[in-house]
């Protein structure tokens, strides 16, 4: 791995106090929460209502591409949010991008929330409504990489993988409190007025993000590993690297891990978004399920990763990041058909146990994830490689998964081509793992484990 020694948790003076530590620590979770909470309404809503909204049509085929189309522009801006912050991020500060990517998410949300539809405002509609989708992508690229530091440059030795995964975490409280919101829309409203406004709460609620944004700014500190690598002694040599961008450094001498990273977790994203998004645009439209239920099932499912993501990322912790990631590829790569095969009976007992058991192979890799991208480059760099890592994988999985899960439905008309495409990103996956097995075997760090030295940033 790209593991040039990074600073030390402590800078030049004491370690981080424990309560420290945990104020930290849940700062970049909740961070984590409300930015995907904002980013995954807009998913749900894709899925229900914004096809009839914004993109009216003779086919409910053709609307639902469409929102998905828009769903999926999101993901082509993540990367762009990823390079400008990570740029910053390693040259300003963590918390300065982690605190503008909160508040640029919480008005863009927001504002989707308050747009018209296309029967208000015809094809200004639409526009407007890429328009803020690109705007959440670019948060939300921006988020990742600097929620993600804060914990685990904030994170005593041997413990990188379970704070890491307290970030993680916000991927399944996010979608919980974006389910159960929905949920709640649909309880107090009829389907007329669901589809007219009932369907806008979700968004307004968004606008609370802004109020953590400003507790991020006001109570939390630097990370240590930033201080750190800012205030020692430099040589030349590393002056100059300092002063060079840290993206064309990464480009020019660690593509091939950023690339790496990317494919070994667009499976994840892809099972991911086409299990939330994906399956509950099918269910109801194909399959004929109650929207309600649907939701019901994908609310419990996020519960129990709650429990998984922690528990494989202390794993990870003791046997190696790379052990516990591939067993989740190899998980993905086994259970796609029968996964599919339990959802196109439409019972709500096996949709619940396809997805469940889905979901656990999914958290497998999710826990060890984030302390594994933070380990594979150095504090000068780690910002604009990890985030620069996880949002290709976004865009060759999660952006598109949904959009093409359709498309593969619609022109084979069965849901194993959809089966069959997760298994392709799965090899695609369990390829990466390998190579980055040889990479850490070659520089001394076997499956991934960090060396136990106080010079782990």
């Amino acid at each position: 791995m790209d593991t040039a020694p990074s600073a030390p948790h402590g800078s030049t003076g004491t370690p981080p106090s424990s309560r420290s530590r945990r104020r930290v620590a849940t700062a970049a979770a909740l961070a984590s929460a409300v930015e995907w909470y904002d980013y995954f309404v807009f998913g749900i809503a894709a899925a229900l209502v914004l096809g009839p909204a914004f993109f009216p049509s003779d086919s409910r085929a053709a609307g639902v591409l469409a929102s998905f189309a828009t769903f999926a522009v999101g993901f082509l801006a993540r990367p762009v949010g990823g390079v400008i912050a990570g740029h910053l991020g390693d040259r300003r500060g963590r918390k300065p991008m982690l605190v503008l990517a909160l508040t640029v998410m919480g008005l863009a949300t927001t504002a989707i929330g308050l747009l018209p539809s296309y029967d208000s405002i015809g094809l200004a509609a639409p526009v407007l409504l890429v328009v803020l989708r690109l705007v959440q992508g670019l948060a939300v690229g921006a988020q990742w990489g600097g929620a993600m530091l804060m914990a685990t440059e904030y994170a005593p030795e041997g413990k990188r993988g379970l704070y890491g995964s307290l970030v993680q975490l916000g991927v399944p409280l996010g979608v919980m409190t974006a389910n159960t919101v929905f949920l709640l829309a649909g309880a107090v409203t009829d389907e007329r007025s669901f589809g007219t406004w009932g369907w806008r709460v979700p968004f307004l609620v968004g606008v609370l993000v802004l109020l953590l944004a400003r507790y991020i700014h006001t109570h939390v500190e630097e990370t240590p590993a930033f201080r750190a690598a800012e205030e020692k002694p430099a040589a030349a040599e590393r002056a100059e690297e300092a002063r060079r961008s840290p993206l064309r450094t990464i480009l020019r001498h660690h593509l091939r891990t950023v690339l790496l990273a990317g494919g070994s977790f667009a499976v994840n994203t892809a099972t991911f978004y086409i299990l939330i998004t994906g399956v509950l645009d099918y269910a109801t439209r194909e399959l004929e399920m109650r929207r309600t239920s649907v939701l019901t099932v994908s609310l419990l499912v996020s519960l129990t990763q709650l429990a998984l993501i922690p528990a494989a990322a202390a794993l990870s912790d003791r046997i190696g990041r790379l052990r516990v990631y591939a067993a989740g590829a190899v998980g993905l790569l086994l259970w796609a058909v029968p996964m599919f095969l339990l959802i196109d009976t439409a019972s709500l007992l096996w949709l619940a146990v396809g997805t469940f058991v889905g979901s656990c192979f999914l958290s497998i890799m999710y826990g060890p994830q984030a302390a594994l991208f933070a380990e594979l480059f150095s504090a000068e760099m780690r910002y604009t490689g990890a985030s620069l890592g996880y949002q290709i994988s976004a865009i060759l999985g999660g952006g598109l998964a949904p959009f093409l899960m359709v498309l593969l439905l619609e022109a084979s008309g069965t849901s194993m081509a959809v089966a069959g495409y997760i298994m392709v990103l799965s090899v695609i996956a369990l390829v990466s793992i390998w190579l980055l097995t040889r990479r850490a075997a070659a520089t001394g760090e076997p499956d991934g484990r960090p060396k136990a030295s106080p010079t782990q940033g």
